[in-house]
C-alpha cells in the first residue's frame, strides 16, 4: 500500500514535469509570423490598402495582434492572429484587380455625372445672375473654375492608372458642385417666392 502512494505520488510528479516543460517549451509562432508578415507585405504592393482597405486594414490588425500576442508569450492566441492575417491577406490581394476595374469604372461614370453637373450649375449661375440672386458672382466663377480643373485633373490621374486618386477628387469634386449649386439654389429661392 505504501508503495502503491510512492508510485502515485511519482506518477503525479512526473505528469507534473512533463506538462510543465510542454508548457515551457512552447515556441513562439515564427513560420505563421513571418508568411503573414510577407503576405501583409506583398498586399501592400499590389495597392490592397487602396483598393481593398476593409481586408487590408484587417489584416494589419491581425498581424499587430500576432506580433503583440508573441511579445506576451501567448502562443496560441499569436498563431491564430498570424493565421487570420494571412488569410486577409490573400484575400484582399485576390481581390485587387476586380476592385480596380470596378473603381475605374465608377469614376468614368463620375466624371459624366459631375461634367453634367457642372453644366447644370453654370446655368443656374447665369440664371442667378440675370435674376440679380443674392450670389458673389465672382466666388461661383471661381469655385466653377477650379471644379473644372480638378475635374482635369482627376481625367489625367485616371489615365496615369492612379485610379484610386482621381476616384478621391472626384468624389470631391463632386461634392464641391452640390454645394454650389445648393447655393445658388438657395439664392434663387426668395426672388421665386416673392413673384407667387
Amino acid at each position: 500500500m505504501v508503495e502503491r502512494r510512492r508510485y502515485n505520488k511519482f506518477l503525479a510528479l512526473i505528469i507534473i514535469v512533463s506538462l510543465a516543460l510542454m508548457i515551457g517549451c512552447a515556441q513562439p509562432p515564427a513560420k505563421e509570423i513571418e508568411s503573414a508578415v510577407k503576405a501583409v507585405a506583398e498586399a501592400k504592393q499590389k495597392e490592397a490598402d487602396l483598393y481593398v482597405q476593409d481586408l487590408f486594414s484587417k489584416a494589419q490588425t491581425a498581424l499587430k495582434k500576432a506580433q503583440d500576442m508573441v511579445g506576451a508569450k501567448n502562443y496560441t492566441d499569436a498563431k491564430n492572429s498570424a493565421v487570420e492575417a494571412l488569410g486577409h491577406a490573400q484575400k484582399a490581394i485576390e481581390m485587387v484587380e476586380a476592385n480596380k476595374v470596378k473603381m475605374k469604372a465608377d469614376a468614368e461614370q463620375i466624371i459624366l455625372d459631375v461634367q453634367s453637373s457642372l453644366n447644370d450649375v453654370k446655368n443656374s449661375a447665369v440664371m442667378a445672375v440675370k435674376k440679380k440672386a443674392q450670389i458673389n458672382k465672382e466666388e461661383v466663377q471661381g469655385a466653377i473654375g477650379k471644379c473644372e480643373m480638378d475635374l482635369v485633373s482627376a481625367k489625367e490621374q485616371l489615365q496615369a492608372g492612379k485610379i484610386r486618386q482621381a476616384y478621391d477628387q472626384l468624389l470631391a469634386v463632386q461634392e464641391q458642385i452640390k454645394v454650389q449649386k445648393d447655393h445658388i439654389t438657395a439664392a434663387l429661392e426668395p426672388k421665386t417666392a416673392d413673384k407667387k
